[in-house]
């Protein structure tokens, strides 16, 4: 009775609930809102709540790109006090991983002190630090004030926030995100600018287009601490399907101390990774023997960039100590995408080509809202003009009113009810200076209104047009390329047996080079410029003292490179698969790329069109020349079917080396040259095909003291003999001039041989159309018209190619086919020809 009496008082009743039933609401509301309001992104402007309030707080509070700093402790009050009502620290943490460039690919917060670094070092207190937006944050906020997106009241319902923002950007595309939310995460991956803006544009053009051939433009997510993207399998699945495991390794190259210490010098680690305990790790590792032959670690980054050094003990193979890095230490890690973000909403995992469709969308929604609202404001305007051209017409009679007028009222009144005027046309006529009754001031108003006109055509004709909306996002697009558009930073590399994308690749002219310390790289043939021949050359490759180019030879992006060794193994390489760099670049440690024995040399590189013909690859031969003069012939298909570890190519018996090889169609003749200037040839007919592991059959017949230098298979009809010495002089010979004989014979005189030319050092099958590039054990390159080269008979000493000094010397001789629309500028550069006849 007494609980009765209570209830009764206090005015309220008790409802039984059972707690499971409570609990299992309350925690679906904690659920909701944790997943809407704090972990995962919109999809339209990639933002959680948190970063849309820091953003909208400092531009709310002016701190524009060019505008001076503010305190950072005064951004984040503007924030708390106005928007996100949480604690401090969230938007300290939001504001400073906006600003640091190894966490987004594009920063949108400009920082000025100590905001943390790389080392996972802590940034300074927000009472020490200050901040601005950037540039490209503000792009996110344009048009903002157009009313092109929607407000909301915020926690106290003083003032409005918006629900999204305008995002001129594909911010979520480009900066990606990472959240964990109740029952569900997101991990969405940073990518190019360039790249994302030619996606979309695409994607414009045709909404029809797949995601592989989106894939053509957007080629792989692209980290803001650079590294490789090591195997294309993951990049795949997550652009199909939301959901892929990418791996990231570090950029390492093999380099020797002053001291003459081999080294692996590492300049970019992977995303998201602390390199001072990533150092920390490898050192435990090393004083534990789980990673054998390391002798030192040494962080010598600086504001030039990142370098971390391990110093490499003298029995330590450089590949081997390099792939034990890669297993136990965080130099290779993976980032696991998962493409999760708010649709309308609700969460979702969205595909790539769905990313950039809800993106187009969401643009198109805030170019509607925009013009809406600037055609409303040029109405607005035009009616106003329209009343001041009117009062303009009658001016005296519109005076004479105003002037008989007791107050403003009365003359506001007169003036809409006899020149038919609204109270707003009205109110500008009696606002309007005595200066506008000018005849140029009328002018001036005359012409404003035929503008206002103007613009609200066009702008009606973008509402009634969805092709013009979308030529306006294209322009935005390409006008945000070029303000800050870069290029890629994480490299690709493929993985044998996993996604081909060369048709993604254009199928570009390539020179590979390969360097006698095993460093190789692709540049684009365009790099290079003609020069007379005689010229002293221009720097062609950046490479130690002690290298020099040994390979040089042209491919294609989707040709097929097979490395011959000179212990007799083959290797398969995709060119495109080569790392691209510019003329003086020293390119990369080919040990890297292929799983070449430390203990063995590439000494022939062929470029094969293809391994997947069966046409091809069964009509088409490889034939093989060593030192001592052994060839071998083999069908093209048994070294169709590439392995990681390689082949044997060719038995090489003990004391001799590989030393050339050729394509051939099997009915191709065969120049063997020796270094004391002789040369055989023969029909490859004479040649029988072998199996893979066999030696070979003599080839030419040498001297006892000397070495066969090169082949050459003939199989151009207009084909001349190009011969090169040592000290840099050459001459070309029509093939008919060596007579033909049997395999194995001791050959003719091809150079007349002197003290001043050298022994032979090079031959090359040659016509009018080609180009030669001749590079020295300095680097100098120099490339030449072959048809500057007058031919000459076998038993001449040529005429000099290039000026070598006594410490330089002939390191690698190419054949350059030559396209009929490159530039030919054959004296820039160069000197005048001095040829030593």
């Amino acid at each position: 009775m007494a609980e009765n009496n209570e209830n009764a008082e206090w005015g309220g009743s008790i409802i039984p609930i059972n707690i499971e039933d409570e609990m299992r609401g309350a925690y679906i509301d904690y659920s909701m809102s944790v997943i809407v309001s704090r972990a995962l992104p919109d999809v339209r402007d990639g933002f959680k709540p948190v970063h849309r309030r820091v953003l909208f707080g400092m531009s709310e509070l002016g701190v524009y790109h060019n505008r001076p700093y503010k305190k950072s402790a005064r951004i984040v009050g503007e924030v708390l006090g106005k928007y996100h009502p949480h604690g401090d620290s969230s938007v300290y943490d939001t504001m400073v991983r906006m600003a640091q460039d190894w966490s987004l690919r594009y920063p949108l917060v400009d920082g000025q002190g100590n905001f943390g670094s790389v080392d996972g070092d802590s940034p300074a207190a927000m009472r020490y630090t200050e901040a601005r937006l950037r540039r490209i944050a503000e792009e996110m906020l344009a048009d903002i004030n157009k009313e092109t997106v929607d407000f909301r009241g915020n926690f106290d319902d003083s003032l409005q926030e918006p629900t999204v923002l305008p995002s001129r950007i594909p911010n979520l595309l480009l900066n990606g995100t990472s959240g964990i939310a109740v029952g569900m995460a997101t991990n969405m991956a940073p990518h190019n600018l360039s790249e994302v803006t030619e996606g979309i544009t695409a994607y414009i053009d045709n909404p029809e287009i797949t995601i592989e051939e989106l894939m053509h433009f957007i080629k792989a997510p692209d980290f803001p601490t650079g590294g490789i993207i090591y195997g294309y399998g993951g990049v795949k699945a997550a652009f199909e399907t939301g959901r892929g495991r990418v791996v990231i390794r570090s950029v390492a190259n093999f380099e020797v101390s002053k001291t003459g210490k081999e080294q692996i010098v590492v300049t970019e680690i992977p995303y998201l990774v602390n390199k001072a305990a990533m150092i920390e790790k490898t050192a435990e590792l090393v004083n534990d023997k789980k990673i054998e032959g390391i002798s030192g670690i040494r962080d010598e980054s600086d504001r030039q960039g990142l370098r971390i050094v391990y110093d490499l003990k003298k029995d330590a193979v450089p590949n081997v100590v390099l792939n034990n890095l890669y297993k136990y230490t965080q130099l290779q890690t993976s980032f696991s995408i998962n493409n999760v973000a708010l649709v309308h909403g609700k969460p979702e995992t969205l595909n790539l080509k769905q990313l950039i469709e809800h993106y187009v969308k969401h643009r198109l929604d805030v170019i509607t809202r925009r013009t809406q609202y600037d055609l409303r404001e040029a109405e607005k305007r035009a009616h106003i003009l329209e009343g001041l051209l009117i009062a303009l017409d009658h001016l005296d009679e519109v005076i004479s009113l105003i002037r008989s007028s007791k107050d403003p009222d009365e003359a506001r009144n007169g003036l809409m009810e006899k020149f038919a005027l609204s109270e707003i046309q009205a109110r500008a006529i009696l606002d309007m200076r005595l200066q506008r009754l000018t005849g140029l001031e009328r002018d001036k108003i005359t012409e404003e209104y035929k503008q206002i006109k103007a613009l609200i055509e066009e702008l009606n004709a973008i509402l009634a047009s969805e092709e013009k909306k979308k030529d306006l996002i294209k322009a935005d697009l390409l006008d945000i390329k070029t303000k800050y558009g870069d290029e890629r930073r994480s490299k690709i590399e493929m993985v044998g047996g996993e996604f081909n994308i060369e048709d993604m690749i254009p199928d570009d002219e390539m020179l590979v080079t390969v360097t006698s310390q095993g460093y190789i790289k692709r540049t684009n043939l365009s790099e290079y410029k003609s020069q007379s021949r005689g010229g002293t050359g221009s720097r062609g490759v950046k490479t130690k003292d002690d290298d020099y180019t040994e390979h040089l030879f042209m491919a294609t992006n989707h040709n097929y490179l097979l490395f011959f060794t000179e212990k007799g193994r083959l290797y398969w390489l995709r060119v495109f698969e080569v790392p691209e760099g510019n003329k003086t670049s020293k390119g990369r440690a080919i040990q890297n790329l292929i799983n070449i024995e430390s203990d063995d040399k590439i000494r022939a590189v062929l470029n094969v069109k293809t391994l997947s013909d069966e046409d091809y690859i069964k009509n088409n031969y490889i034939v093989m020349c060593t030192q001592n003069g052994i060839v071998k012939k083999t069908l093209l298909e048994m070294y169709s079917r590439p392995r990681q570890n390689g082949i044997i190519a060719i038995n090489i018996n003990e004391g001799d080396q590989l030393i050339d090889v050729a394509l051939t169609n099997g009915n191709d003749y065969i120049i063997i040259a020796a270094g004391q200037g002789k040369a055989v040839r023969f029909h490859e007919s004479g040649i029988r095909p072998m199996g893979r592991g066999a030696t070979g059959v003599k080839g030419i017949s040498l001297a006892e003291d000397d070495k066969a230098i090169g082949m050459i298979c003939v199989n151009r009809p207009d084909a001349q003999l190009l011969v090169v010495s040592e000290k840099g002089y050459g001459k070309r010979s029509d093939i008919e001039d060596y007579r033909i004989t049997s395999r194995g014979a001791k050959g003719v005189k091809t150079l007349n041989m002197s003290e001043k030319v050298g022994n032979l050092v090079a031959i090359k099958e040659v016509t009018d159309e080609d180009d030669l590039m001749i590079i020295t054990t300095r680097g100098i390159a120099i490339r030449m018209h072959v048809s500057d080269l007058r031919v000459m008979g076998r038993n001449t000493q040529g005429v000099r190619l290039i000026k070598l000094n006594d410490k330089d010397g002939i390191a690698s001789i190419t054949r350059i086919i030559r396209e009929e629309d490159e530039e030919e500028n054959a004296e820039e550069g160069g000197e005048t020809p001095t040829a030593a006849e």
